[in-house]
């Protein structure tokens, strides 16, 4: 035990500093990490060290499972007359608002503070042989084992696009440093189908691989709930909140469901603050921005806004043919180009469905016996997406234009400035656009990977040509009728 002159002139921190070496010899290294390392000392007043927590939560574990070695510690160090003092964060603050903190005066032993401030006759006392450690708990023992990690998601057949670009990219830099980025939490939010649960999850596998040592759980909101309520009924709250401020990556899918759940989001907001305080990564899903969220408290919301918002959109022409040709390759399986880029065509709404349709074309393959051509395709989406393939497909405009013109389907596809080309493929792109549900990018790069802009060129070419040349109009009138005699959408 150091003099009284000598402790006058240490400051807290060294105090504090020589206090984490005796706590460290009693506790594992990542009982440690979690519950001493976030701790911040604040001041050593007679005797009293203040050590600053980040919320009631922490206050009340250590009280309830470290005042042993913390009495040592503070034995150790100030003497047996040695207090300590919680400062507890409430609020976090911003940029215009102070961090709020409260005092909780405590005994280094975990009772009360007596009234006239005298511990001296209190021992460090050994715990009890049947004490357990705060990651001891058989009744969710489970919950640590599976991580609930799909080895087959990974940034490798998670194909990038304009669509998926920023939110790929900021997956993959915390993956490389789970929370030492400013993306944390990192929330991923977009529409059905469109790959949110595949990025996290390719997210948590990769910190697994690069960070062997670190915890990683991924769970949906919905088990998360479920989890939290069956810890209630079974009076295992506070064992269940342990297990989640354990973990180094938490990532929780559709968070937009714990919406009306007041008691999970109480409880998913502390072990939310614990996290991000103590460093940890948090990576959340949503079908929306945080702003769009209801259902949902405020402060809630407002720590989803900390880190990096990022949303996944519907994969563009090019990205859905990449998608495929990946999905083709890691089966196994190859298909004829033209079956490819009419799938990528007619299936634009979203990855899971498109995924649905290839599998869905193979069995049929399969089961009936039959190659699989364009015309096996094209029965299969009549039959699975009715609604949604158009009456006209590119296909069926390139042949009819070529044909009429007696143009040839490379020299339509072709570079070629020849008028006797350009005018029929210009008028194959308006009727590509007045018929079809396919984006102007889309429709360029079916005509030899040419840009929007040229497709909008090509299209106002027609309709002036259309305004100004009666016997241009009724040619256009014509190839109408010959495509089917179907009406355009506009």
């Amino acid at each position: 035990m150091r003099s009284n002159l000598l402790l006058m002139q240490e400051d807290q921190v060294t105090v504090w500093k020589n206090c984490l070496k005796t706590i460290r010899e009693h506790v594992g290294e990542q009982a440690f990490n979690t519950w001493f390392a976030p701790i911040k000392p604040l001041r050593l007043v007679n005797k009293t060290l203040t050590i600053q927590v980040p919320s009631q939560f922490f206050y009340e574990w250590l009280e309830e499972h470290f005042v042993y070695v913390l009495r040592k510690a503070i034995d150790a160090e100030i003497g047996l007359d040695g207090q300590l003092e919680y400062s507890v964060v409430v609020d976090n603050g911003d940029q215009k608002n102070k961090p709020v903190a409260i005092k909780l005066p405590t005994a280094p032993n975990g009772t009360t503070k007596p009234s006239n401030g005298s511990s001296r006759n209190r021992r460090y006392q050994e715990p009890s042989s049947d004490y357990k450690g705060p990651f001891s708990f058989p009744e969710m023992e489970e919950l640590k084992v599976e991580t609930n990690l799909n080895d087959k998601y990974s940034f490798d057949s998670y194909i990038e696009g304009d669509c998926n670009r920023l939110a790929r990219s900021a997956g993959f830099a915390v993956s490389q440093n789970p929370g030492s980025t400013s993306f944390n939490p990192l929330m991923i939010y977009g529409g059905v189908g469109l790959g949110k649960t595949h990025l996290v999850q390719a997210i948590g596998n990769e910190i697994k691989r690069k960070q062997g040592h670190q915890f990683v759980v991924y769970v949906s909101s919905e088990k998360f709930t479920s989890q939290f309520i069956e810890a209630l009924k079974n009076n295992n709250v506070q064992k269940f909140t342990n297990f989640y401020l354990q973990v180094d990556a938490l990532i929780l899918d559709d968070v937009q469901f714990l919406a009306g759940k007041e008691k999970t989001q109480e409880i998913f907001f502390h072990i939310f603050n614990h996290l991000q305080q103590s460093g940890k990564q948090i990576i959340m899903t949503s079908d929306c921005p945080p702003r769009d969220l209801h259902g949902l408290t405020e402060r809630l919301l407002s720590r989803f806004k900390w880190g990096l918002t990022a949303d996944l959109q519907t994969p563009d022409f090019e990205t859905r043919i990449a998608i495929i040709e990946r999905k083709l390759q890691a089966e196994g399986l190859a298909l004829p180009f033209e079956v490819v880029e009419y799938l990528a065509y007619n299936v634009d709404t979203n990855i899971r469905e498109l995924e649905g349709i290839l599998i869905s074309l193979v069995a049929h393959s399969s089961l009936d016996k039959r190659e699989i051509s364009l015309s096996l395709a094209k029965d299969i989406l009549k039959n699975i997406i009715q609604n949604n393939i158009p009456e006209v497909d590119i296909d069926l405009i390139i042949k009819t234009v070529s044909r009429h013109y007696n143009v040839s389907l490379p020299d339509l596809k072709s570079k070629t400035r020849k008028k006797e080309v350009v005018v029929p493929r210009q008028i194959a792109m308006y009727f590509a656009k007045e018929y079809t549900q396919h984006s102007l990018k889309a429709i360029g790069y079916h005509f030899g990977g040419r840009d929007h802009a040229t497709v909008i060129h090509a299209c106002r070419s027609v309709q002036e040509q259309i305004k100004v040349s009666p016997d241009f109009s009724a040619e256009i009138k014509s190839l109408q009728n010959q495509l089917q005699g179907k009406k355009p959408r506009h």
